[in-house]
């Protein structure tokens, strides 16, 4: 069987490549080029060492318009959003995936920590978190289709990061204490000064509380995230933090810490692969960000495609535009987009 390995030319790319390679498969090795061109040189380095055949596709335009632009234009309307899932899900598993296929190959695989089973009763693929919880990406997949898990292989899912950088080092791999890369691969430095770069108009307003007095002026809706107290600016006799944002008036709204505490949420956009859709009523555990814990929660379906989320306990700084995951275990029965919380 022949595996595209998705190379970055990291420790956890390399490796996917060679533990492939030890079971038999004929593995070859394929970079995108997104943002920065220098990716495939070392990519190809990687590939050298092990003996493999080694490809760069050109996917800057694609990155883009799929990527950049809604990285940008979800700051525009006032949310945060996550890149990541969207070049998960357009990106790597979708047009570098294609790519991979039209050349021949049976599969694509990454050094992604999380796994993919076969469930013969339902007749799906399943997702599931990888055994190393402090590395776990299967928030970040979650918006993958049945027909896309049919064709990935996550070698790493099962092993934890320290086995992997031991597996590179016994082989002798110069990448074995590799630091890991930044969470945003396109972004070097700040976030705002990107924006800014990409055309994104700040346009400066005030900072309200929520009686609607004026406490100071932002800089710009984008240089903000809900649940942000430092850099502010104002002095409201208290701590403050950023509670939301009003677009239509161009008000950054900020007040006391208690107000960041919700119950509730409302995502759209959802995608279903423990499960095929969402009919009754589900308890699951759901994670508001990568990083946030999972927390017991009741799924209920909504108009269209919505979905209300409704956690035993308060969540802080539930913020629109990142993702919700739900899990059942290690199990990702699905997620989405949030798009309100109360």
């Amino acid at each position: 069987m022949k595996v595209a390995v998705l190379m970055s030319g990291g420790v956890d790319s390399t490796v996917a490549c060679l533990l492939l390679k030890e079971q038999g498969y004929e593995v070859e090795g394929l970079t995108m080029i997104n943002w920065q061109t220098a990716v495939g040189e070392k990519a190809a380095n990687a590939a050298s060492v092990l003996g493999i055949k080694h490809s760069v596709v050109d996917l800057r335009k694609d990155f883009q318009q799929q990527v950049v632009s809604y990285f940008c234009t979800t700051y525009q309307q006032g949310c945060t959003p996550n890149p990541c899932v969207e070049c998960n899900r357009y990106i790597k598993f979708g047009t570098l995936l294609e790519f991979a296929l039209q050349r021949g190959c049976d599969m694509v695989a990454t050094g992604h920590y999380a796994r993919i089973s076969y469930h013969k009763s339902s007749e799906r693929y399943h997702l599931l978190k990888g055994i190393d919880y402090s590395k776990d990406q299967s928030y970040f997949l979650y918006r993958l289709t049945q027909e896309q898990l049919a064709r990935i292989l996550f070698p790493l899912g099962k092993l934890t990061k320290e086995q992997v950088r031991a597996i590179a080092g016994q082989h002798g791999l110069t990448v074995a204490q590799e630091p890991d890369s930044q969470e945003i691969c396109f972004i070097a430095g700040d976030y705002r000064d990107f924006l800014v770069e990409q055309g994104l108009a700040l346009e400066p307003g005030p900072i309200v509380n929520l009686q609607g007095e004026v406490l100071g002026q932002h800089r710009g809706l984008a240089f903000y995230t809900i649940g942000q107290r430092k850099g502010l600016g104002v002095h409201a006799g208290k701590p403050v933090f950023v509670l939301g944002m009003d677009i239509t008036n161009n008000r950054l709204i900020v007040d006391d810490e208690h107000h960041l505490f919700t119950r509730e949420l409302v995502s759209a956009d959802n995608n279903w692969i423990g499960i095929e859709s969402l009919e009754e009523p589900v308890t699951v555990e759901a994670k508001i960000r990568s990083t946030a814990p999972p927390a017991k929660a009741w799924l209920e379906k909504q108009d269209g495609d919505k979905v209300r989320v409704r956690f035993d306990t308060p969540q802080r700084a539930i913020t629109p535009g990142q993702s919700v995951v739900f899990y059942q275990g290690d199990l990702v029965i699905g997620g989405g987009r949030i798009t309100s919380a109360t």
